[in-house]
């Protein structure tokens, strides 16, 4: 088995920080080219003025699709680059920024860039919270058609 490219799952979390320092030591390990990839989730807000529910006034911004399209744009480009800053040291590194599902995003972008091991950090949730929150690293490594390495952070 030979690695040439990691991609690395990142987001703005503890969890994606020990998870991308992982991944970096396999990729400085075989000197394989990395790809960073962040997904941007998709804000949902309500169509009208009130909540729908209690018919509370909602208040929120006057943020067009647009100005919040870029904003996310910026914020993922932020993540993408302070990882490449703290971790990269020399390594090749490809940027991904994709907007929808996360677990599918990553599993499309693994397979854009031809990865030979996906690396993802993970609440480490159970029971309840598990079934309630769903698992993006358990979808990834049902549907990638490479290996996943899901990297738990240990809570002190």
């Amino acid at each position: 088995m030979k690695i040439q490219k990691i991609l690395i799952a990142v987001d703005d979390s503890k969890i994606s920080e020990n998870a991308a320092a992982y991944g970096f030591d396999l990729a400085h390990v075989y000197k394989a080219h990395v790809g960073l990839v962040n997904i941007v989730a998709p804000i949902l807000y309500p169509p009208t003025e009130s909540d729908g529910i209690a018919g509370i006034p909602f208040l929120g911004t006057s943020i067009d699709d647009a100005e919040l399209i870029k904003t996310q744009t910026e914020s993922s480009e932020n993540i993408i680059q302070r990882t490449i800053a703290a971790f990269a040291k020399g390594l090749a590194v490809t940027q991904f920024t994709d907007y929808g599902s996360t677990a599918d995003g990553i599993i499309s972008c693994s397979k854009e860039f031809e990865a030979d091991l996906i690396v993802l950090g993970t609440h480490s949730r159970t029971g309840i919270d598990r079934l309630l929150m769903g698992s993006i690293a358990e979808d990834v490594v049902r549907h990638a058609d490479v290996p996943v390495l899901v990297v738990p952070l240990k809570e002190e």
